[in-house]
């Protein structure tokens, strides 16, 4: 990186794949409502490779609250039920041959507040990877500065302009979290 410019649109790609991560992370989260992002990451043993579900089979939900797996290899519904079932999401898989189904239960409270720990820690963790690349932007600009490339008010300004990505990375974190959380506890 030589330019501050660089080191400013980096910061700002990484901090918005962070964010993103985390909002892809969230859809994992199980609310009372039956999701396809639910399943989709489960990665399954086929043929002894480990597989994510989505590209193995087909993904609906044609009730609120059932999730419905069409395998597009019908002799992977075994282990595409031991997937789901040792994944712990608290839902019990129903293989009748043809497909999968997933009913989704009502949670119960005590459960809720577990996810809602989950989604906390989650969106903490997304709050210290922000905060890991402001180090190391600050850090790169600062040695720009110390190797003579650029000026000190350039420096400052630079670190002002990061500091202001932080700022409102974070808060978009603490938004999604506050959605989720309300999502969760639901009724």
């Amino acid at each position: 990186m030589e330019s501050v410019e660089d080191i400013l649109l980096e910061t700002e790609d990484k901090m918005v794949k962070s964010a993103s991560f985390l909002h892809d992370q969230f859809a994992g989260v199980r609310t009372g409502k039956a999701s396809p992002a639910l399943v989709e990451n489960i990665n399954v043993s086929y043929y002894g490779t480990m597989t994510r579900l989505r590209e193995m089979a087909s993904i609906s939900t044609p009730e609120p609250r059932l999730i419905v797996i069409n395998s597009y290899d019908p002799t992977a519904l075994g282990e595409i039920e031991k997937a789901i079932l040792g994944a712990n999401l608290g839902v019990t898989p129903m293989n009748d041959g043809k497909v999968v189904r997933v009913p989704v239960p009502e949670l119960s409270e005590e459960r809720r507040m577990e996810l809602g720990k989950v989604a906390k820690r989650m969106a903490e963790e997304a709050r210290v990877s922000i905060r890991n690349i402001r180090r190391d932007a600050n850090e790169h600009t600062k040695k720009l500065q110390k190797d003579g490339k650029i000026a000190e008010d350039k420096r400052d300004d630079a670190l002002k302009e990061i500091q202001k990505h932080t700022d409102a990375h974070v808060k978009k974190i603490d938004e999604t979290l506050a959605a989720k959380e309300k999502e969760i506890m639901e009724v």
